[in-house]
């Protein structure tokens, strides 16, 4: 058994799980709703009444039993066992994210660098000709700590995570004095700088 995928996910009180038959898992809570497709379909081999038969079906199964969800799998192939924990910690993701919800936070670093919020949408200056605006999409909320942070919130963790690093893509910390967007936890290896040659 996969040490992940073996491991139930415990639903907290205030939060629905509900598995459909073409493989949509939904959860529900009080800071929204996530769906998620679960791509599992395929056949394995099935012994009955001592003949191996292939059999098309699910390669992983999700139940919700009371106030658990276990996912289980049909066989130990490699793919089958990767799908297994990937699926698992997908669904523990939704739980988490309908109930305390995610979040990142950069840090703007440079002379005359500076962040501030404008409605709905994030205006930057890192050192470009003109200031740069981010708008948030649906279900993510970006907000400023200061005139340096960013903090990005949502349900979704995996949405927190791509607009973090689109935001981070806009200027990348250089080696030298660390300018640039960075992590809140992020540590930036830095480089000595060039000499003067006597």
């Amino acid at each position: 058994m996969s040490r992940i995928g073996r491991l139930p996910v415990e639903i907290p009180a205030g939060v629905t799980v509900t598995v459909t038959p073409d493989n949509y898992v939904t959860v529900k809570g009080p800071l929204g709703e996530l769906k998620q497709f679960l791509n599992v379909k395929g056949s394995y081999t099935e012994v009955v009444d001592g003949v191996k038969k292939e059999v098309a079906g699910n390669l992983v199964e999700v139940e919700v039993k009371e106030n658990l969800v276990h996912v289980t799998r049909k066989n130990d192939e490699k793919n089958v066992k990767a799908m297994h924990g990937l699926y698992r910690k997908l669904i523990a993701n939704m739980v988490e994210g309908v109930t305390k919800g995610y979040s990142k936070t950069l840090v703007v670093n440079g002379v005359g660098y500076k962040v501030a919020k404008q409605g709905a949408k994030i205006v930057m200056n890192v050192g470009y000709s003109h200031p740069v605006e981010i708008v948030a999409p649906e279900g993510i909320t970006l907000d400023t700590n200061g005139n340096t942070d960013i903090i990005v919130k949502g349900i979704n963790k995996e949405l927190v995570g791509q607009v973090a690093a689109n935001i981070k893509a806009i200027k990348k910390p250089d080696p030298y004095h660390a300018y640039g967007v960075r992590y809140s936890d992020e540590v930036i290896v830095r480089k000595e700088g060039k000499t003067a040659g006597k």
